[in-house]
């Protein structure tokens, strides 16, 4: 019978063909993983954390399996991991949101060359008005998601850092990052989120160069 599925958990095991194939660029990349997710001033635990809630907004299941088995290692519980997710639900459904403000712009014919500009979150209002049972359950979801729990007000705001330069929205990396600094949230853990999200990001692409095999192969 044909096999049907297009995500095995020993298809990960191809990785090591890509390293033959692109050498230095896989070893350049294994280097750059390594030290994005290691002890830095954000500890590897909390790092562990960012990297599932990333790999649960890039969907890869090879990085949510990775991930999630590094974090039990470090005997982080199912309740903490799932915190980190839905701060990583929030802020993919609230990069959608945000968006929305743009979409007014557009709709009102005042889409000018600055397509982002803070001035556009005072527009918030307005969707509450047009949308307001949704905008109202969104919004509860998304302080509930935010608000300290097993993971601290911190770490769940670097989460949120990390998530939104994932998402790529403007207004998230504004409103998560001043949020940030008012926690006393370093430059530097700043960009260490950063930098997980970034390979974590990256990762997803790698991973699912052992479906391109699989595909080529056939």
């Amino acid at each position: 019978m044909e096999n049907n599925s297009l995500y095995q958990k020993s298809s990960i095991r191809r990785l090591p063909e890509l390293a033959k194939l692109t050498p230095e660029t896989f070893k350049a990349f294994a280097e750059f993983d390594k030290l994005a997710l290691s002890d830095g001033i954000i500890p590897k635990k909390t790092k562990e954390l960012i990297a599932i809630a990333a790999a649960h907004v890039t969907g890869c299941p090879y990085c949510i399996d990775a991930h999630v088995t590094n974090a039990k290692r470090l005997e982080i519980s199912k309740e903490e991991i799932a915190e980190a997710i839905m701060v990583a639900t929030a802020l993919k459904a609230g990069s959608a949101i945000a968006h929305s403000l743009n979409a007014l712009q557009a709709y009102d014919g005042e889409n000018n060359e600055d397509l982002y500009q803070k001035s556009n979150l005072a527009r918030f209002k307005e969707l509450n008005q047009l949308s307001p049972e949704a905008f109202r359950a969104f919004n509860k979801f998304d302080l509930e998601a935010l608000k300290p729990g097993l993971l601290s007000k911190k770490d769940k705001e670097l989460i949120a850092v990390a998530i939104a330069h994932i998402t790529g929205c403007a207004y998230c990396i504004e409103i998560h990052v001043k949020n940030a600094k008012k926690l006393e949230v370093s430059r530097e853990e700043l960009a260490e989120a950063i930098f997980v999200a970034t390979a974590l990001k990256a990762g997803s692409a790698l991973a699912h160069s052992v479906n391109a095999l699989n595909a080529y192969d056939l």
